[in-house]
């Protein structure tokens, strides 16, 4: 493990501290005019991905988390765990749904998925900033039924409920965001 210390906070960045392993998400260097300098962060637990506010002093040090990006190609599901296999190697494992996070909502059999390990262990899944999904229950739209900016709701192959506008059928492939589950677009 490599030590480092706030000066070389970077956003993205991975660290290890006592309270777990977390992600930076913003940080900000702050120097009063009395009293010595500190960085303010906010900071995402890797592992339940609650989100902390946390103060560091100026050249504090701490250990450096390395997390290690593996494309791994999603099979099936199995029972609860999501049972993908490594491109490289061919190995398969079964991953827990705590571990996909909302991930498991987004995909489908064959996608291509990059786990995020720390060690061993899987600590999150990157995704598409996008995804094409099929709709697989909607209800139709009624002839005269448009009423400007109105939504239904509707069911996609993984299980996931979007509201959409009213002119999407059934058995349309819609473009949904990942970050938000939010519809975007007809596919």
């Amino acid at each position: 493990m490599a030590s480092i210390n706030t000066s070389d906070f970077k956003n993205g960045m991975a660290i290890d501290v006592s309270e777990g392993l977390f992600q930076i998400q913003e940080f900000q260097h702050v120097k009063p005019g009395k009293g010595g300098a500190f960085v303010r962060t906010t900071l995402r637990n890797m592992r339940t991905g609650a989100v902390v506010d946390r103060t560091f002093r100026a050249g504090e040090k701490m250990e450096r988390a390395f997390i290690e990006k593996r494309d791994q190609q999603y099979l099936y599901k199995d029972g609860d765990g999501f049972v993908v296999m490594d491109n490289e190697t061919y190995d398969q494992q079964t991953v827990s749904p705590g571990s996909m996070g909302d991930a498991g909502n987004y995909i489908t059999e064959g996608a291509v998925i990059a786990l995020q390990l720390y060690g061993t262990e899987i600590v999150g899944v990157d995704l598409p900033a996008s995804v094409e999904l099929t709709i697989t229950e909607t209800e139709p739209g009624v002839q005269g039924d448009r009423v400007s900016g109105a939504r239904k709701p509707a069911t996609l192959e993984t299980g996931l409920v979007v509201q959409v506008p009213l002119f999407v059928e059934q058995g349309s492939k819609i473009k949904v965001d990942t970050r938000t589950g939010e519809y975007l677009t007809r596919a």
